[in-house]
C-alpha cells in the first residue's frame, strides 16, 4: 500500500460533515478487501462509522474522523507536502492509521481495531454512537494533527449564544425605546474583561466573539440583538459559565449550544508531549478505554485554504502508531504481542 497515494485518494473523496457516506463506503470496501472484519454502523441517514478488526477482540483502537470542514478542494502535492481538504484533518491520519494496521497485521496477531467516525467537525454524532459497539478495548489512540507529539491534555469547548432584548422605537426618539444592541455591547464588554484562573495542566481559557447580529434597520432602535461566543476552556465548563452569566447580568440571556470538558490524556514515556487548545472526539468516546491523542500535521494548517501535511511527518506517524500499539499492548504484560 502506497501511503501517499492512499492519502490523496482519500482527499479526493469529498466528505464534508453530514455527507460522509461515500468515504465510509470506500473505506468499508477497501478494508474488507484487505482481509479485515468490517462493521458499518449507521449514525444517521447515509452517515456511517467504520469499525474494523483483524478478527481478534481489540485492546487498542486507532481512531480518527471521516468528515472535513468546507469548502472541498482536491489533492495536489509537491516534493515536501500533500495538499487538499482534509490533508492533515484528518485524511492523512486516516491513511497512516490504515498503513500501520496493515503492517501490524502482517507482523503478528496484535489485538488492535480501527474506528473511523462521522461528524467530529460538527456534532460528534459518530463518536456518541460508537459507544454502542461495546468494543471492550483498554486504550484508544485518537488521531488529530499534533505534529506527532503525544497530547497530555486538550481544552474543553463552550459555545454560547448571548441575547439581549429591548423595545423598538423610531431612532429620532431613542428615549422612547430601549436598545438591545446597547445592552448587548455593554454585556460583551464586561465578558471580555473577565479573567479566568489558569489551570496547571491546561493553561488559560480563551474567548472569541464569532458573530454579532441585531436590529432591523439603522433608523430603528433595536428590540433584539445576539452574539455567539466560543471559549476554549481550561477550567470546568460550569465554572466558566457561572462567571459569564454573572458578568452578563440577569437582563441578558445566556444559552449554551455546545459544551465539553477539558480532557487530561494518557501518555507513555519517551514521547514529546503538548497540551492542545482544540477540541476532539475524545470526550464522547467513553466506551473505549484510556484516551491518547497523536497525529501528523499541524493544527495551524487545518481548516485553511492551503491545508497540507508534511510527507515526512506522515511517514513517521506510521511507525509511531505501530510503536504505541505495541507499547500499550504490553502495559499488562502478555495478551498483546506474541
Amino acid at each position: 500500500m502506497d501511503l501517499f497515494n492512499l492519502a490523496k485518494e482519500l482527499i479526493n473523496i469529498p466528505s464534508l460533515s453530514g455527507d460522509e457516506g461515500g468515504l465510509a463506503d470506500f473505506l468499508g470496501g477497501r478494508l474488507k478487501s484487505r482481509g479485515l472484519a468490517v462493521a458499518e454502523q449507521v449514525v444517521e441517514g447515509r452517515r456511517k462509522n467504520i469499525w474494523a478488526t483483524p478478527g481478534i477482540p481489540p485492546r487498542v483502537v486507532l481512531c480518527t474522523h471521516l468528515d472535513t470542514v468546507p469548502p472541498y478542494f482536491g489533492a495536489s502535492e509537491d516534493e515536501k507536502y500533500i495538499y487538499g481538504r482534509g490533508a492533515c484533518d484528518a485524511k492523512g491520519i486516516l491513511a497512516a492509521m490504515i498503513q500501520a494496521a496493515m503492517e501490524l497485521k502482517r507482523e503478528g496477531p496484535f489485538a488492535w481495531g480501527l474506528l473511523f467516525l462521522a461528524g467530529e467537525e460538527t456534532d460528534n454524532a459518530g463518536a456518541r454512537k460508537a459507544n454502542a459497539l461495546e468494543a471492550g478495548s483498554e486504550f484508544i489512540i485518537v488521531g488529530e494533527p499534533t505534529e506527532n507529539k503525544l497530547g497530555r491534555g486538550h481544552k474543553g469547548f463552550l459555545g454560547l449564544k448571548v441575547m439581549a432584548r429591548g423595545k423598538r422605537a423610531h431612532s429620532a426618539y431613542p428615549g422612547l425605546g430601549e436598545s438591545a444592541i446597547d445592552k448587548l455591547l455593554d454585556a460583551l464588554h464586561r465578558i471580555r474583561a473577565l479573567e479566568f484562573e489558569e489551570d496547571p495542566l491546561m493553561g488559560d481559557t480563551t474567548l472569541n466573539i464569532g458573530r454579532i447580529e441585531g436590529g432591523v434597520a439603522a433608523n430603528v432602535v433595536a428590540d433584539e440583538a445576539w452574539a455567539e461566543i466560543s471559549l476554549r476552556n481550561a477550567l470546568p465548563s460550569r465554572t466558566v459559565l457561572d462567571k459569564i452569566r454573572a458578568a452578563a447580568s440577569r437582563t441578558i440571556e445566556v444559552e449554551v449550544f455546545s459544551a465539553s470538558e477539558p480532557q487530561p490524556l494518557f501518555t507513555v514515556p519517551g514521547f514529546e508531549t503538548a497540551v492542545l487548545s482544540f477540541g476532539t472526539d475524545v470526550p464522547y468516546l467513553q466506551g473505549f478505554g484510556r484516551p491518547l491523542l497523536l497525529g501528523p500535521g499541524s493544527i495551524l494548517d487545518a481548516h485553511s485554504d492551503q491545508e497540507k501535511i508534511e510527507k515526512s511527518q506522515l511517514e513517521e506517524s506510521v511507525g509511531i502508531y505501530k510503536m504505541l500499539v505495541k507499547r500499550l499492548l504490553s502495559e499488562r504484560g502478555p495478551g498483546g504481542a506474541p
